[in-house]
């Protein structure tokens, strides 16, 4: 059964964060929610740096277990680092997470170095950190297109001891007998670094190249209630 919704008609105080709880919030602007669609894009703050954008429901929105659905654009360019995930944070060592989608550059020389050395494009990742710097089977999926020229549905289905991980509707990665037990509350970010390296003049700015959300739902099993 649906127990959340965000189709992005507009923009809501009561549901999202604009930064995550480690984190104070940069008065630069980065995002807006326009004609239907939540955009997080690339900008240089007062400064002159790139910042992380965080957009969560931590404090307000949290469930655990069901099926958790986002439909987006990525930008590119170097060192952007879109992501769509699940976090608690119970305590200060243990932050459970499940990464839904975490995406490096996309388009030209987006992607990732595989063991062997060959540049793999066009590649997310998928993961469950049980906590305490602990992952289980982390995955890069392959989806062969380019996932900044359209919207693309990346969605996981979390149950007791299994998660199933999907695109487009077709599951692409399962990880089984990891039991997480912590509700959990949705995050949209757009942080740079990590494999993406880090941005530079090339990286292109502003609304054209952002990180753009048609919509973010949730489903609870039956036999669950919403926490």
């Amino acid at each position: 059964m649906p127990t959340f919704s965000e189709e992005f008609e507009s923009w809501d105080k009561s549901v999202w964060n604009d930064h995550i709880w480690y984190e104070r919030s940069n008065p630069t602007k980065n995002y807006a929610v326009e004609n239907g669609a939540l955009k997080i894009w690339p900008q240089r703050d007062a400064n002159g740096e790139f910042f992380n954008r965080t957009l969560d429901t931590d404090g307000k929105f949290k469930q655990l277990y069901g099926y958790f659905e986002m439909e987006a654009k990525l930008p590119r360019g170097k060192g952007v680092w879109p992501a769509f995930w699940l976090l608690a944070h119970p305590d200060e060592k243990r932050r459970p997470e499940i990464d839904i989608m975490e995406a490096y550059p996309a388009g030209e020389g987006w992607g990732y170095t595989d063991k062997q050395g060959m540049q793999r494009p066009n590649v997310y990742g998928t993961t469950v950190w049980i906590g305490d710097g602990q992952e289980a089977t982390p995955h890069m999926h392959e989806a062969h297109i380019d996932l900044s020229a359209g919207f693309h549905k990346y969605a996981v289905k979390w149950e007791p001891n299994k998660h199933t991980f999907y695109f487009d509707g077709k599951p692409v990665h399962v990880v089984e007998g990891i039991a997480m037990k912590e509700p959990m509350y949705l995050l949209l970010d757009l942080w740079y670094g990590s494999a993406a390296g880090n941005p530079d003049d090339t990286t292109p700015t502003g609304k054209g190249n952002a990180f753009e959300v048609n919509y973010v739902r949730a489903w609870q099993f039956r036999h669950r209630e919403k926490r």
